[in-house]
């Protein structure tokens, strides 16, 4: 199964060519597309949460920007929120974190 690409905010799938327009929403809810939330090179851990360097500091990484080096984020399938086959889920975490420490 092939990458896709999926709204930061809903999970629906996102068909489009080129890379989205700073004006341009998700069809199901609307948020902003071109957002960091949505870029691959969105890290929380990273400087400014961001692994590209030269980047100016964008405040609300969920509102619409026009950075220069967003590179709409990929995801797998099965990778994408609400997906359920093999989808890791809190239950299923859950159980798997219980029985590693289970007295025998």
């Amino acid at each position: 199964m092939g990458a896709m690409k999926v709204c930061h905010h809903c999970g629906t799938e996102l068909r489009f060519s080129g890379p989205p327009g700073r004006t341009q929403g998700c069809t199901k809810c609307h948020s902003d597309l071109k957002c960091c939330l949505n870029c691959g090179l969105f890290d929380p851990s990273a400087s400014q949460q961001c692994r590209e360097p030269q980047v100016e500091l964008v405040g609300e990484k969920a509102k619409a920007n026009f950075c220069e080096f967003f590179v709409f984020r990929e995801t797998s399938a099965l990778g994408r929120p609400g997906a359920s086959e093999g989808a890791v889920t809190e239950d299923r975490a859950r159980s798997a974190f219980d029985a590693l420490f289970r007295k025998s």
